[in-house]
């Protein structure tokens, strides 16, 4: 075989996604497997021979002759969601033993003043937090030398109880790193099969919570990482993989599976972190750089924000409880999927998820043991989804089990199913519009001025629905939309973030020489790691930013900048992007104040030569493609309304569909609501605007 192909893997709470490219032709195809929760792998060997029989071929040869496997995972996140991560220990400064657990006194928003708010579950208890007697001060000088008999005392102690994985971070170690250095010199003697963290490498940037947090947070899943790579690595190793398998971390670029194990806390949002560079991608052949990208999958509702072509990035947030500070895609994440739950509350009011039916036992209608009312039932009562089943008819769909369900949450109600099921419809999409404002307008953004882009399998039938709520007014949604995360792993580059403290004044020679020095230094290291992997200089980019902030101020903000000497002549040019991205941030600046810079940071790419771009062809006028029609339910008083089902396969480019109408995909289904015309590009998307009156 000649052919050589490009192969992203998304693993999903219920479905794992398979996209295959060809590289010449620029062809794509998707693939879908049921998610093996209890063995991730199986998901993936499954997913490989559903490929190999449509192709022909054997998994062997298919691997054999794809350029590069990449694999987005919720190993990372799930282990932190269910606390089955590695046993930890903690070695830190004597007296900041309880630092992780006092949290700086912090509360999440809505909880502050609840003195019955739980706290957080420690990813490492008590016991094994064991202080060092030591101490670095904030000019870098030491002023207590470590004590190494205490790192001694600990590894005992670890080695008794069975510990598999150590983090190590030391106050103000990010100035001197010569006390975390001997003590992971000691650790690694003593404790040669364990996994270390060393809190300085991770995260070397100032605040000791956030370093220790994330510390801790990455070794806790260093070992859950570890077996996940070693696996996948010896399966595609054994199929003739010519090229490591590439994972897809949080901050949106690829690692190979040593830099997930060594930094597993950049494998916490694998999956959703790609949906924005594959958004773009989609928008690209119509000129849009504002792209607000949402995925509706079997279990959750990811939504990212690109604005002008750069994707939002979260440092130093609280995800799940845990403070994190190394840079991840910008996610809000909801509990609102095809398997999420409907349920009456106290009050008497539907509400639906976070609790999901998942992959196991799965919705009702799929006919695998589950027994509670989904968005998925919902959407099959209101004939939107087609009775006959969802992959082409491989996965078959029960009505009668679905109506049974959805009549748990109609009869305490006293209403019909039908009317039942358009609120579980109506309560689903406003929950998911309040996610889409918490990352548009409350954070100052206007999302009339982004388009929608889509993507997951159960998206499509909500997303007009969506953009009417949104008053977004143009939507994007990929024939590829059930696998656009797997999709947007296969044209992402290899991106790895290197970072340091720089607490200075820009007010001075000295400073700015130390900044430009600290670049250079940690863009090195980059350049080599990159150099390792395989890339040539002419294919490497850099990109710096700095967080800075007016001096007495908090906190701070990250401003992007040039890869320019920073000297007096371009100090200005420096202040200026801060004055800017305040203003955008916060609607004022001071530019009479002094500023100040507290953390640098350089992110390295290392680029991949993309798949060509598909091209669609002219296929059937929409009425050779209308396969029937089925009644379905646009309003809530439950009156259906006779709809027209289009083929979508058959549809070729330039074909445009007028709503109310229901478009079926192999991989997903498109509900147009009235007013709405969708238009098959021939990049492969639909384009979905709303009819102005």
């Amino acid at each position: 075989m000649r052919t050589q192909y490009r192969l992203g893997i998304d693993a999903g709470g219920t479905f794992t996604d398979f996209v295959v490219a060809d590289r010449e032709s620029g062809d794509v195809k998707l693939f879908k497997a049921l998610s093996t929760p209890s063995d991730p792998t199986k998901a993936i060997e499954n997913g490989l021979k559903l490929i190999a029989d449509d192709f022909g071929i054997t998994p062997s040869d298919l691997v054999s002759n794809c350029d590069l496997c990449i694999n987005g995972t919720t190993v990372g996140l799930n282990a932190l969601i269910t606390h089955r991560g590695g046993k930890t220990g903690l070695i830190c400064t004597a007296g900041h033993e309880d630092s992780i657990e006092i949290r700086n006194g912090h509360k999440e928003d809505g909880f502050r003043y609840d003195p019955d708010y739980p706290a957080a579950t420690m990813l490492v208890p008590r016991y094994l937090r064991k202080g060092v007697r030591e101490r670095v001060i904030s000019d870098g000088s030491i002023r207590t030398p470590m004590q190494e008999a205490d790192v001694r005392a600990a590894c005992d102690l670890f080695l008794k109880e069975g510990v598999e994985t150590v983090a190590i971070s030391f106050v103000w170690s990010v100035l001197n790193t010569a006390h975390e250095l001997r003590a992971a010199e000691i650790v690694r003697e003593m404790m040669p099969d364990a996994i270390l963290t060393v809190g300085s490498d991770l995260y070397p940037q100032v605040r000791e919570y956030t370093r220790t947090s994330t510390s801790v947070v990455n070794a806790y899943l260093a070992p859950v990482m570890r077996k996940y790579v070693h696996a996948v690595d010896a399966y595609f190793k054994a199929l003739g993989a010519k090229q490591p398998v590439r994972y897809f971390q949080s901050n949106g670029g690829l690692a190979i599976g040593q830099a997930m194990t060594d930094r597993s806390v950049y494998a916490i949002n694998s999956g959703p972190a790609s949906a924005p560079q594959a958004g773009l991608y989609v928008s690209a052949p119509f000129k849009k750089k504002n792209v607000i990208t949402v995925d509706m999958g079997g279990t959750s509702f990811d939504i990212t924000l690109t604005k002008d072509g750069q994707t939002n990035l979260n440092k130093n947030i609280d995800f799940l409880r845990y403070r994190i500070g190394v840079p991840m895609i910008q996610v809000e994440t909801l509990g609102a999927g095809g398997g999420s739950i409907g349920w009456i509350d106290s009050l008497g009011l539907i509400q639906v998820g976070p609790q999901s039916a998942g992959s196991e036992p799965g919705p009702a209608c799929y006919g695998q043991g589950g027994t509670e009312p989904t968005t998925s039932d919902a959407n099959l009562v209101l004939g939107y989804l087609n009775p006959d089943g969802l992959l082409g008819g491989k996965l078959p769909l029960d009505l009668e089990k679905a109506r049974k369900a959805v009549k748990k949450v109609a009869d305490p109600l006293g209403i019909s199913i039908e009317r039942a099921a358009y609120g579980m419809y109506t309560i689903v999409n406003n929950n998911m519009v309040n996610g889409i404002r918490r990352v548009s307008v409350e954070r100052g953004y206007d999302p009339r001025d982004f388009v929608l882009v889509g993507a997951g399998g159960a998206t499509a039938a909500h997303i007009t629905a969506l953009a009417r709520e949104m008053g977004i007014d143009t939507i994007i949604l990929p024939k590829l939309a059930s696998g656009l995360c797997a999709f947007g792993q296969i044209i992402s580059d290899v991106k790895y973030n290197y970072m340091a403290t720089a607490p200075l004044r820009l007010d001075n020679a000295a400073a700015y020489t130390r900044i430009d020095t600290l670049f250079k230094q940690i863009e090195k290291q980059g350049v080599a790691h990159l150099k390792t992997d395989g890339f040539k200089p002419a294919q490497i980019d850099v990109k710096r930013s700095l967080d800075m902030r007016y001096v007495g101020q908090v906190h701070e903000c990250t401003v992007d900048i040039g890869t320019f000497e920073i000297n007096a002549k371009t100090i200005d040019k420096v202040k200026e992007a801060f004055h800017a991205r305040h203003e955008e941030l916060y609607t004022y600046s001071e530019r009479h104040n002094p500023v100040e810079v507290v953390n640098i940071e350089s992110t390295l790419f290392g680029r991949i030569d993309k798949p060509r771009a598909p091209k669609l062809a002219k296929g059937a006028t929409p009425a050779k493609a209308l396969k029937g029609y089925r009644k379905a339910i646009f309003e809530a008083s439950g009156k259906a309304a006779k709809t027209p089902i289009y083929d979508g396969s058959k549809l070729g480019a330039g074909a445009a569909i007028a709503g109310p109408a229901i478009i079926e995909e192999v991989t997903t289904t498109i509900v147009v609501e009235p007013g709405w015309t969708a238009k098959l590009d021939a990049s492969g998307s639909y384009v979905i605007t709303h009819r102005k009156k």
